[in-house]
């Protein structure tokens, strides 16, 4: 009996830099994909033979890194790590002739950068696909994996409720372009002055409207939680932010996802994180190791969504 491996989508971009690359339509393949990838990995054992992919970290990483190396080698692909967390790129060489040399000796840059700027400019330098694996603005791989988690356990996420909880940052930015495309009602609660970006508000807005999707945002996050299905917190301090540790702390201090708050989502409704957690912080050990926590199934879902990433930009 032979087996085939599902339709790869065809995406509106070389590259995943933001995920707004992707059309509605494109988002639902890419999460099709990943769910036969996790199925069936033996059918894609042999997409990326021969191809060598360079990890591009300028922060530290745990399961970023290990799973777009496991995901890449399981995939037959080669791995070459390069190491910025000393030396930022654009300081020993610029940026454009980083990736010009890179896309001579390999096929694809997976970067994981403090500014989007650098990920804007490697792309639009280098013919290779360059992937996203988090800066200051998007984390597209994170925010897949999340909806895929979430896919897993309810089937269609159209008209699911989505509650984000804390800092407007690379996540919630994220959160809010793959909601738009799938349908979700996503609401926001971050104090006055960290609201998510104005730019990415009216881009995901604008693709609601096409999907029946919503996004609300607000201050009040019992309001936010209110009814929610799931409840998604983040650091309140994203690295290259750490100076200003002290007065966020206090600032979201009445963020904090605890029991009491998530009393106020819906029966049974879901915690998420994207990790690493600072316990007691935006959240309680209570909530974060308790029976509606499903944030090691975003972990574990990190590597099939970019295993799907990489099938689709290099097949």
């Amino acid at each position: 009996m032979t087996t085939t491996t599902l339709a790869t989508p065809i995406f509106l971009s070389n590259d995943l830099l933001t995920g707004a690359e992707w059309s509605p339509a494109h988002t639902h393949d890419l999460l099709r994909l990943t769910a036969d990838i996790k199925s069936h990995p033996a059918r894609y054992a042999e997409t990326l033979r021969g191809k060598f992919i360079a990890l591009i970290f300028e922060k530290p990483s745990l399961r970023t890194r290990v799973t777009f190396e496991v995901g890449i080698q399981s995939m037959g692909g080669s791995v070459v790590f390069l190491d910025h967390t000393q030396a930022r790129l654009g300081e020993r060489e610029s940026i454009a002739d980083v990736a010009r040399n890179l896309e001579r000796w390999v096929q694809g840059i997976v970067a994981r950068v403090y500014e989007q700027r650098v990920l804007d400019e490697m792309a639009a330098s280098a013919a290779i696909p360059v992937i996203n694996a988090l800066s200051d603005k998007f984390h597209p791989c994170q925010a897949l994996a999340d909806f895929f988690t979430l896919e897993e356990r309810v089937g269609n996420l159209r008209g699911f409720k989505l509650a984000y909880v804390g800092d407007g940052n690379n996540v919630c930015h994220s959160l809010m372009y793959l909601a738009s495309r799938l349908g979700v009602h996503l609401r926001i609660a971050t104090p006055p002055d960290y609201a998510p970006e104005r730019d990415v508000i009216q881009d995901s807005k604008r693709v609601a409207r096409e999907t029946r999707a919503k996004i609300e945002l607000c201050t009040d996050p019992r309001e936010a939680v209110a009814g929610a299905e799931a409840v998604y917190t983040d650091s309140w301090t994203s690295m290259g932010f750490e100076a200003q540790q002290q007065v966020r702390n206090s600032v979201f201090a009445p963020y904090q996802v605890n029991a009491a708050l998530m009393a106020q989502a819906a029966p049974g409704a879901y915690f998420m994180h994207c990790l690493p957690a600072h316990r007691e912080c935006e959240v309680t050990s209570e909530v974060l190791d308790g029976p509606q926590s499903v944030v090691l199934d975003q972990s574990e879902n990190r590597m099939y969504v970019q295993k799907a990433i990489l099938q689709a930009l290099f097949s």
